[in-house]
């Protein structure tokens, strides 16, 4: 059994180097919601020295509220917007000697993509007309992941440890109580249930059937590295590989 862990990095975060020497991937922002020209080239060097797979991670452009603000734009702007964050960041990989592997889209961009089929085709034909080799990181079971498939890239469904689900196997709103699950203990648990079963306790009680191809760890503050530890000596115990898939 193997699984991906991935970080989102490049957002200001103070403990973006140390976060790298324990997950299998990085999602590096690329400008729009956070991060700029010199916190993704840092990033990146951090990733290609550690040996972790380097990834876009592109959101809309919204800054003041990093990227979490529902936006409303039509797919050719979405398309655009895409395209100019990936090259930006693919332009710094190549500079320094490294390639792009998987995008993964930021915040609200994400959210919307999984349940708009037209915002998510519009993602992926951007991704697709960058670089067809690079996989598309999304929502287990979301819109994003079935234009992806539509459109012939390759995907990771991605799960959340320290997030709650609805019945419906979206992702319970930030804004929302319960969204977020702050024991350690009960995240860990439901990563297990989701890798080791492909599925997950709703908040509402009843299972969702997802499938985990990467376990996503949110946060850049010490807790986050505390915890990427547990889930790192979790799955060493379960007998469960960590590598970039």
């Amino acid at each position: 059994m193997v699984i991906d862990l991935n970080a989102d990095l490049g957002e200001g975060g103070e403990y973006d180097e140390a976060l790298l020497k324990l997950v299998t991937s990085a999602n590096i922002a690329c400008g729009f919601h956070a991060g700029d020209a010199q916190t993704m080239r840092q990033s990146v060097r951090w990733g290609i020295g550690y040996g972790v797979a380097l990834g876009a991670h592109p959101g809309f452009p919204d800054r003041e509220n990093f990227g979490r603000k529902a936006m409303q734009f039509p797919a050719d702007i979405v398309f655009a917007q895409i395209v100019y964050q990936l090259g930006a960041l693919s332009a710094i990989a190549a500079a320094e000697g490294g390639a792009l592997s998987h995008v993964k889209p930021h915040g609200m961009l994400y959210n919307q993509a999984a349940s708009d089929p037209e915002l998510a085709d519009a993602v992926a034909s951007a991704v697709k007309r960058v670089n067809p080799t690079l996989r598309l990181v999304g929502l287990a079971g979301s819109e994003l992941i079935r234009a992806g498939r539509r459109l012939g890239l390759a995907t990771r469904q991605e799960v959340f440890a320290d997030r709650s689900y609805q019945s419906d196997g979206s992702l319970v709103p930030r804004t929302q109580a319960g969204a977020l699950i702050n024991s350690d203990e009960l995240a860990l648990a439901q990563t297990l249930e989701m890798i080791q079963r492909q599925r997950v306790r709703a908040i509402d009680g009843s299972w969702v059937n997802v499938q985990a191809d990467t376990v996503c760890i949110h946060g850049d503050g010490q807790h986050a590295l505390l915890f990427a530890r547990k889930l790192r000596n979790c799955f060493i115990q379960h007998q469960i590989t960590i590598a970039a898939t």
